[in-house]
């Protein structure tokens, strides 16, 4: 049973994932007063997508081409390792919070050397940028995870979920802040508005965009899944570890899982409204200006701990 259900959600993660950027695009087009895209319109492009045939530059080298298939691999794995419906204990040491942030940032060195090995001025532009993010986001990550390992105890996802769940929590400030700083690391990392804007080609602008501009048909349309299922690891991540009610522990019969999943799908459409929201109701920032944006969620990770073991010492 727990084999099938590992199986289930290594499915489903990426199954859903591009639902969940049909609903932050609707979101944001119905803020705006426009109609908008079909829900399930990620899936028509990537269907079109997967039927071209891609397009390589005469200069690129097997890097480039094998690129896209590991950072769809790698973030896919990062992906399945998060709890989702169900809190899955059986998967041991690997589902941590460390071996997670690991997994994707091997993935974003591989796209920005993607994005230099043709020797595009877009590709390198893209990559230093994404580079000079990066800087500051994983040691914030970093900071972050070791506020919860002090609150919690543990760095393990499912722990950290039965810690949060378990009625003898109280009120911690430090998880609020640890929560404050993922959302603005999540926002960050999954190149969302104010840090970058996914829907622009503007040089003066874009970060991700830049490296995958000599992409297309299905090596694109891997690393378009790649972006969607990043996006959803953050969502689920948050949920899994802040907002861990409704998850099904490990060894529940059926109707449990059932309403697991029920549960799993509304923290998702949750959280993909609210990113669309903040979208609209916020500016883009100047590229120069993203550190600063992140070194807060450094700070507020940093504040959390610092709480926590004075608290601990009084």
């Amino acid at each position: 049973m727990i084999v099938l259900l590992l199986i289930l959600q290594v499915l489903l993660v990426v199954a859903l994932a591009p639902l969940v950027t049909g609903v932050v695009r609707k979101t944001k087009a119905r803020l705006m007063r426009r109609r908008g895209p079909s829900l399930i319109q990620p899936y028509r492009d990537l269907a079109r997508l997967l039927r071209k045939e891609p397009v390589v530059a005469h200069n690129a080298s097997i890097l480039f081409t094998a690129a896209p298939t590991f950072i769809f691999a790698a973030t896919w794995t990062a992906a399945a390792l998060v709890p989702t419906f169900f809190l899955n204990t059986e998967l041991g040491v690997a589902a941590d919070f460390i071996t997670v942030v690991g997994i994707l940032a091997a993935a974003r060195f591989a796209l920005a050397l993607a994005g230099l090995d043709v020797g595009t001025a877009f590709g390198g532009l893209g990559a230093s940028r994404e580079m000079m993010i990066a800087s500051v986001a994983e040691p914030a990550m970093l900071m972050l995870i070791f506020s919860l390992a002090l609150v919690g105890g543990t760095t393990r996802l499912p722990d950290l979920a039965l810690f949060v769940q378990s009625p003898t929590l109280g009120l911690h400030i430090s998880l609020m802040l640890a929560f404050l700083g993922l959302a603005m690391i999540a926002v960050a990392e999954n190149g969302r508005i104010p840090v970058d804007n996914a829907a622009t080609h503007l040089e003066l602008t874009m970060v991700h965009e830049a490296m995958v501009l000599e992409y297309s048909g299905r090596h694109l349309a891997l690393i378009e899944l790649a972006q969607s299922t990043k996006l959803l690891l953050y969502i689920s991540l948050i949920a899994a570890v802040f907002v861990p009610w409704g998850s099904a522990p490990a060894g529940s019969d059926g109707l449990h899982y059932l309403f697991g999943f029920a549960f799993y799908l509304a923290k998702l459409a949750v959280g993909a409204v609210a990113l669309g929201v903040f979208e609209v109701t916020i500016a883009k920032l100047r590229v120069f200006r993203v550190p600063q944006f992140i070194g807060v969620a450094l700070m507020l990770g940093l504040l959390a701990a610092l709480l926590r073991l004075v608290s601990q010492g009084l």
